[in-house]
């Protein structure tokens, strides 16, 4: 069932705040600067005469509607809770509701004497040492995600619930992570300016503030609550052949199943095509280590079901996808086959990247009633 199709919602109680999630099936890993933006239609946006975005996503034949004031981006600092903006890259409406710090490795950015300090666990001969970067905890408008065609899911938050069904996996639709330089903030005189059912759960409106968007007591309790599922700390990236690939894993939980213990994660995919060439994701190869001393192969034709094409006017696509071990911690690598129009191929490389657990027994997400 998409993102935004018709949805099973699972309801789940906060003390001030219902976060609704639904239930889907376990998967395992076998299967740029724009100014201010206006509807070009449903293919792309325009510079408009004014400052003024205005949305894409609108129903055939209908004119386009102002949402909003261009702002300069930062380059540098954060941006606040309650800050609109458009995503630089699948162009959707959303709103920050907080900041994460996370460390990147960039493999593109190798260190070139060995470090002591902290640094991506992995296969290969570069020392990569991480960086800090700041990425944010979004709701995305629920008008926009039928038209994010380079996403194959419009929820980023998952977790395993306390259930008896040992495949059902819970998701949030319409959560996502974005990294600073992917806002183009803009500002709007509307005080419901997002369509998500957690918009006014989580925020209120402030005129004296700026943003005027603000934190409620809900959204703090959430976040403190079920900081452990929401958590982003580490992001890989590497580039080969103009092709970068870009992967946050995340922990989701532990099972009991058949008296051992199954761990699984959740990682998201990013690819972008840095270059003007046409290309075509056709086939991707998993290795993936688990403490426990296995190592898996794993080949198969695209991810999830698609062979994206990653072209000048859809640089990017981004899909999650999940995988299990029966040890606490582990690593995963490989590739990814792309195809070039004159039919030849080359391989891109997926960044190594741990599968770690915390040392803490973790609980399903608090205040989730199933």
């Amino acid at each position: 069932m998409s993102g935004c199709a018709a949805r099973r919602y699972l309801a789940a109680a906060l003390s001030r705040c219902r976060v609704r999630a639904r239930a889907l099936p376990l998967r395992e890993a076998p299967s740029r600067g724009l100014r201010a933006l206006c509807a070009g239609g449903p293919g792309g946006w325009q510079l408009p005469a004014r400052r003024h975005l205005s949305s894409r996503n609108r129903a055939e034949g209908k004119v386009l509607e102002t949402v909003g004031v261009f702002e300069a981006p930062k380059p540098q600092g954060k941006y606040e809770t309650g800050q609109l903006f458009l995503h630089s890259v699948f162009g959707y409406r959303g709103i920050v509701l907080f900041p994460w710090q996370a460390r990147l490795y960039d493999r593109d950015v190798a260190s070139p004497v060995p470090e002591k300090s902290e640094s991506a666990a992995g296969h290969g001969s570069k020392e990569v040492k991480g960086k800090t970067h700041t990425y944010y905890q979004v709701l995305i408008d629920a008008r926009d995600c039928p038209h994010i065609s380079q996403r194959s899911q419009t929820e980023a938050v998952t977790f395993l619930a306390n259930h008896d069904d040992s495949r059902a996996l819970y998701a949030i639709p319409g959560l996502d992570y974005v990294s600073h330089e992917d806002i183009l903030p803009y500002s709007s005189t509307d005080q419901v300016p997002i369509q998500h059912e957690l918009f006014e759960r989580f925020l209120m409106y402030d005129q004296t503030k700026v943003p005027p968007f603000v934190a409620r007591d809900t959204l703090c309790a959430w976040q403190e609550k079920n900081h452990p599922w929401l958590e982003l700390s580490d992001v890989h990236r590497e580039t080969t052949e103009n092709i970068r690939v870009t992967v946050i894993p995340f922990y989701m939980g532990m099972r009991e199943a058949q008296n051992s213990h199954v761990y699984w994660w959740r990682y998201c995919i990013r690819l972008e095509n840095l270059d003007n060439e046409v290309v075509q994701l056709r086939e991707r190869h998993w290795r993936i280590f688990s403490l426990s001393g296995t190592l898996e192969t794993v080949r198969g034709r695209g991810v999830v079901g698609r062979e994206p094409v990653l072209s000048k006017e859809q640089p990017a696509f981004q899909y999650s996808s999940h995988v299990s071990l029966q040890a606490s911690s582990g690593h995963m690598w490989g590739t990814f086959r792309f195809e070039r129009p004159d039919g030849s191929h080359f391989d891109v490389r997926i960044p190594p990247f741990s599968l770690e657990s915390n040392k803490d027994e973790k609980t399903p997400p608090s205040g989730l009633h199933w």
